[in-house]
């Protein structure tokens, strides 16, 4: 029987939290299908997910490639491109299905943080509020759309960097997103491992140097210095 949806789950040396993020999936695949596509991961992540999902894709390192792929060998009519340290809501597939009936091709979800200092709600509401008013997604949101929104805008493009906001640039060409209210739960890891100011600012450094026209495959390299 062909899923209803596909999620498409890109990974790089995740072996720490992909066993117990995918099983919080696992009642989904009665109506979904899971996409795991592997960057090159050496930690033993590979091994881990094969149980856990309909298939193991291998890709290039890179988010848009990797989320490209699992696009490409996708079987459902809806695409939900969920990052592996996110968590959906109880009924996200309902809620997705709902947007689509309703006409929305795309959308995403709130966000909110697996911690519950002060400072990471004020982030959470700065990033749900930012998204409506502008129509921008990150992925740490959820995206969602339909494959035929996907192929009409030809994917993610190419780049190492910022694929979410270029794709959500696209997308906004087609329509409005849906901004479900509904929250999906991500990791505070990254924001605590570096401090809450410094990632911030640096996050916000990297989007107006992709504003104002860097190289994203220049800047990824300073992302992946300051992530790992």
């Amino acid at each position: 029987m062909t899923p209803q949806f596909s999620i498409i789950i890109p990974v790089l040396n995740e072996a720490g939290q992909l066993a117990e993020k995918l099983q919080a999936l696992q009642p989904l695949r009665s109506r979904c299908e899971l996409l795991l596509v592997d960057g090159g991961s050496d930690d033993g992540s590979v091994e881990l997910a094969n149980p856990l999902v309909d298939q193991v894709l291998h890709s290039p390192r890179g988010r848009a490639r990797q989320m490209n792929c699992g696009a490409a060998q996708a079987q459902a009519d809806v695409l939900l491109f969920l990052h592996v340290d996110t968590l959906l809501p109880n009924d996200a597939v309902g809620l997705i299905a709902k947007a689509v009936a309703d006409g929305f091709c795309w959308g995403r979800f709130n966000v909110s943080f697996d911690n519950s200092q002060a400072i990471f709600k004020l982030i959470a509401f700065m990033m749900n509020h930012r998204s409506r008013l502008t129509g921008i997604a990150t992925g740490d949101q959820a995206l969602f759309m339909t494959r035929e929104a996907f192929q009409a805008i030809g994917g993610f493009p190419d780049i190492a960097l910022m694929e979410d906001i270029a794709i959500s640039a696209r997308l906004k060409k087609l329509g409005k997103p849906c901004c479900l209210r509904d929250k999906v739960i991500t990791s505070a890891r990254r924001w605590l491992q570096h401090g809450v100011a410094k990632t911030i600012l640096f996050m916000w450094w990297l989007r107006l140097c992709y504003f104002f026209g860097a190289d994203p495959d220049v800047l990824v390299s300073r992302y992946y210095r300051q992530r790992f």
